[in-house]
């Protein structure tokens, strides 16, 4: 096999553990909220600690990342993140639980800037959504593996050795990656007759408006299912913690579905000689109609419906968001990817950190029941920012640009 694909499955396993760690307080929510007597708005406090460092370090991670190369730059993530898991097992009070998730989403974030300039770096345009496919993958397998890994981790070590177990595979994982990627293999030539542009000449082109707009927009639906979707079915449909942990990775499976299903599409479109961005709409739009499915899930009493429906929706987000993240590299020179990519991200988070903090606040007053109808709609109006605002040609000096 070749070197490039080797460095493609270490990429999906980092997503992968990138997952299992957030993940591991969403599964153990029911267990550590009551241990640690948190109500539902005390508990999206402590997820909104993750989520404004995760917000905050998109651009630094995404800065750093084309400072020091991908290789340095993925190693140190891991490796910060994996210890911050860890830490989490020393938490005796919502404060110390909130630092350490602080901690945590400092370091996350990073995974991703790196992968999208590997993507810049290696693939070619028809490659690009599959391996991005590829990326939103693993956060789908790690989501669905985090139930059931995670619940048998806590019946055998307790919580707190679930989260250093946890932390651990983060470490062994920058062995082989440390030994097998090596930046030289992948930089491009420059192209002919283009000077390098600082990634601030990029930002302010409506592209870069409507890439950040859409996901501000879409990515909450995912945050939503990330941190939200375990305590849902304990609280909201009467699962025990073991029940949950042997349902919750279905929609976490549809999710790792659309998201090759999302890659291998618009690549299937670029073949037969559909413009780039055509492609990626071609995809993006049923994607985004599907998702007022969601408002089933608010109304049906049926447990299986609901779950049904989860899996629907998951499935065309992440066909949707695989499409949406690949449409920066198809846009962007491989010198800023990670920079821009960041300040794009960065709309995920705010959106991410909004949509949390609104969620808690739902719950607690009213239920889950508007937090799915409102999910139903994020999608369909994030198409209309993308589709007005993103459109190539790039016109910047040293853009690659699309069509």
């Amino acid at each position: 096999m070749h070197r490039r694909w080797w460095i493609a499955l270490l990429l999906f396993l980092s997503v992968v553990i990138n997952y299992i760690d957030r993940q591991c307080l969403s599964v153990l929510a029911p267990v550590i909220t009551k241990e640690l007597n948190l109500s539902p708005t005390g508990y999206a406090t402590i997820l909104n600690a993750f989520q404004a460092a995760y917000t905050v370090m998109y651009i630094g991670s995404g800065l750093l990342v084309d400072r020091w190369g991908t290789r340095v730059s993925l190693a140190v993530f891991m490796g910060w993140w994996s210890v911050a898991n860890a830490l989490h097992a020393f938490a005796t009070s919502a404060f110390s639980l909130g630092a350490f998730r602080f901690l945590l989403g400092l370091g996350e974030p990073g995974n991703f800037m790196a992968g999208f300039r590997v993507i810049s770096e290696c693939y070619a345009k028809s490659e690009r959504a599959l391996v991005n496919g590829l990326l939103n993958a693993g956060s789908s397998v790690g989501a669905m593996v985090a139930p059931i890994l995670i619940a048998w981790l806590y019946t055998q070590l307790s919580w707190r050795g679930a989260f250093v177990v946890c932390g651990v595979l983060g470490l062994l994982w920058i062995v082989p990656w440390w030994f097998l990627y090596r930046p030289t293999y992948t930089v491009p030539l420059p192209e002919p007759g283009t000077a390098p542009a600082s990634w601030l000449d990029y930002i302010w082109r409506p592209q870069s408006w409507g890439l950040m707009g859409s996901r501000f927009l879409s990515d909450p639906v995912w945050w939503f299912y990330l941190f939200w979707l375990p305590k849902y079915l304990v609280d909201a449909r009467g699962f025990t913690l073991t029940q949950m942990a042997m349902v919750a990775w279905m929609p976490y499976l549809s999710a790792d579905l659309g998201a090759m299903f999302g890659g291998w599409m618009s690549g299937f479109l670029i073949a037969r000689n559909w413009s780039t961005l055509a492609a990626r709409r071609a995809v993006m739009l049923p994607a985004a109609l599907i998702m007022p499915v969601s408002l089933i899930v608010a109304n049906t009493e049926s447990t299986n419906i609901a779950l049904g429906c989860i899996c629907i929706v998951t499935f065309a987000h992440m066909a949707w968001k695989t499409n949406l993240s690949t449409v920066t590299n198809d846009l962007y020179p491989v010198h800023v990817v990670g920079s821009v990519s960041g300040f794009f991200a960065f709309g995920n988070g705010l959106g991410g950190l909004l949509f949390t903090a609104l969620t808690g606040w739902l719950v607690q007053s009213s239920g889950y029941f508007w937090v799915f109808v409102l999910m139903g709609f994020l999608h369909p109006l994030a198409f209309l920012v993308f589709r007005g605002l993103v459109r190539g040609p790039l016109r910047v000096a040293g853009a690659n640009g699309a069509d």
